[in-house]
C-alpha cells in the first residue's frame, strides 16, 4: 500500500513561448483581503505611458511564500555579485532615470 505522506516529484512543463518571458521595468502591487494582484509594467523612454505587460494574482498565502522566496534569492544573489543598488522608498515614482530631451536640442 502507497504511503499517503510520500512526496512525489513534480514534473514542469512550459511552452516556448512563456520560456522567452515578458521583461518588465516596473511592478504594480494592490491587494484586498483575498488576494494580491501583480501587475508587470514595462516603462518606455519618452513614452506617454506605460502598458501592464502581464497580472499576476496571489493568494496572500502564496504571496508571503513568494516574498520570501525573492528575499532568498536576493541574498544569494548578493552573496555571489555585491550588492544591489535600489534600497530607497521611491514613494510611487520610477526610479528609472531614462534620459529624456525635448524641443531640438541634441542628446
Amino acid at each position: 500500500m502507497e504511503d499517503q505522506n510520500e512526496k512525489k516529484p513534480l514534473s514542469i512543463e512550459i511552452s516556448e513561448e512563456v520560456a522567452e518571458g515578458i521583461y518588465s521595468n516596473m511592478a504594480i502591487i494592490s491587494h484586498s483581503s483575498s488576494e494580491f494582484v501583480i501587475d508587470f509594467l514595462r516603462i518606455l523612454p519618452n513614452a506617454p505611458k506605460a502598458r501592464v505587460k502581464t497580472r499576476i494574482v496571489l493568494t496572500p498565502e502564496h504571496a508571503k511564500r513568494l516574498m520570501i522566496a525573492l528575499q532568498s534569492n536576493l541574498k544569494k544573489y548578493e552573496e555571489m555579485f555585491g550588492p544591489i543598488n535600489g534600497d530607497g522608498d521611491f514613494h510611487g515614482v520610477s526610479p528609472l532615470n531614462f534620459n529624456t530631451f525635448s524641443g531640438g536640442g541634441e542628446a
